[in-house]
């Protein structure tokens, strides 16, 4: 907790893009008032558009003070964003949220999108990064995804990975006869005349969409350790 006994009751410091205010909620409200206008107007020109966060320590219950003093300062001066100091984490819970974070990969943040089942003709699929679909993907569909496509199934339909302008995305299936194929901004066709028996995948070298055997080429084999996506 803040001591503020022997402290200003107002005191200002820089951090990032914006300034920081440290107060004694204690005081009356005309007093914090007074001295957040006396710092604020001596800063000037580096207080427009400046990012300010008011910080009352681990006082509670001052929700109503902390609200005039922001209507006051957007009414004065010409600041950004006028927030509050983030609620601190115990020094216990804060232990255990790290020790969770580093026990598994099912702890990493993902973007995938993971589909079960079949994708049916006329169905479209839009995934922000990367796409995994366990189940065919049917004549007529649509895939477009931000990264790579991986089909564990046999994939027909139009498929457009590393949308927009990826081109180090790949597209992967089990059983690879897709009609469409886009990696980034290149783009081929292929068929739909059945085949597709072998796992393949498709990706972009000098400007072209290449084919090859999934085992024999093994489009991961480059990366030296696992990577979270």
């Amino acid at each position: 907790m803040i001591n503020f006994e022997s402290v200003a009751p107002v005191k200002l410091k820089g951090v990032g893009k914006g300034f920081w205010i440290t107060l004694d909620p204690s005081q009356p409200e005309k007093i914090l008032i007074c001295e957040i206008d006396k710092l604020i107007r001596k800063l000037k020109h580096l207080a427009v558009n400046a990012d300010l966060v008011l910080d009352v320590g681990d006082a509670k219950g001052h929700d109503a003070l902390i609200e005039q003093i922001k209507i006051y300062l957007r009414e004065n001066f010409e600041l950004g964003h006028i927030g509050t100091s983030p609620v601190k984490r115990s020094v216990p819970l804060e232990r255990i949220r790290q020790r969770d974070l580093s026990s598994g990969w099912n702890q990493h943040r993902s973007d995938v999108l993971m589909l079960r089942g079949r994708v049916r003709s006329g169905q479209a699929i839009n995934a922000k990064k990367h796409l995994v679909i366990t189940g065919d993907v049917n004549p007529g569909a649509e895939l477009i995804a931000g990264g790579d496509v991986i089909v564990l199934g046999k994939l027909f339909g139009k498929v457009h990975a590393g949308y927009p302008d990826r081109e180090d995305a790949i597209i992967f299936a089990l059983g690879f006869n897709p009609s469409h194929v886009k990696i980034g901004s290149i783009s081929a066709l292929g068929s739909e005349g059945g085949g597709g028996s072998s796992s393949e995948f498709a990706s972009v070298e000098n400007n072209k969409i290449i084919i090859k055997d999934y085992m024999k080429a093994s489009p991961f084999r480059r990366l030296p350790w696992p990577e979270a996506i």
